[in-house]
């Protein structure tokens, strides 16, 4: 996982992108993983995206066969035009699902960095289409068995978050654990964004609000405003 953080830091670094791919829970995961990202870090919606088997209906509905076309998900990673200064994260409970497959191939042949996170520690991996990394953690038995959205979807769920959250605080966009970059999009991020303020400076609420107002309410700017200040 740590050597994955650096990928995706030195990924967004250098002009480079994260794509996670998955299907059904798996695929979701990634979606929201990288939906929450611009409001938390002020990042462009293109630096972290989400491939999902069967497209934007499968967020809604299961649409079990999709998982199963390698060449769905080698077109998926050529319309993204994943290249070499990308990292892309396939993401298989199983690790067995061909829509992964198919984007790690694809992604491996156009020189992106490739990884796999899995839940099946006894998993041979094919030498022809080999992953940079495998992250493949023991978690035992589903309480249902076979049912991956429980244990399965729950890990995936907080590697992501490790992965994006260490590698945007290795990217500056965290300060201890403030989120320095955030975006104050709505009401409570910007009372969120007055307290963060607040936190790092002395200022009152009433100037770290003004700070933000006269910056647009860019929190990182606002802070280097109040800190000349003092």
């Amino acid at each position: 996982i740590v050597r994955v953080i650096g990928w995706v830091r030195d990924a967004f670094k250098n002009g480079g992108r994260l794509f996670y791919c998955g299907a059904g829970t798996s695929g979701r995961w990634g979606v929201l993983d990288a939906s929450e990202c611009p409001p938390t870090f002020r990042v462009d919606p293109e630096q972290v995206q989400g491939i999902i088997a069967g497209g934007q209906p499968a967020l809604y509905r299961s649409i079990e066969g999709a998982e199963d076309d390698p060449d769905a998900g080698a077109e998926a990673v050529r319309f993204h035009g994943v290249g070499k200064n990308d990292v892309f994260i396939g993401i298989a409970a199983s690790g067995r699902t061909p829509f992964v497959w198919g984007g790690i191939w694809e992604a491996n042949r156009h020189g992106g960095k490739t990884a796999l996170l899995c839940f099946n520690p006894t998993l041979k991996i094919p030498r022809d289409n080999r992953p940079g990394v495998v992250i493949k953690p023991n978690l035992g038995p589903e309480l249902l068995t076979g049912s991956t959205r429980l244990k399965s979807g729950t890990a995936t769920k907080l590697i992501l978050n490790m992965i994006t959250t260490l590698a945007m605080a290795k990217s500056g966009k965290v300060i201890g654990n403030l989120m320095i970059d955030l975006d104050p999009s709505n009401t409570k991020l910007r009372d969120r964004a007055i307290r963060i303020l607040c936190q790092l400076t002395s200022a009152t609420n009433e100037e770290a609000k003004r700070a933000l107002e006269q910056t647009n309410w860019v929190v990182k700017k606002a802070w280097h405003r109040l800190a000349k200040r003092g």
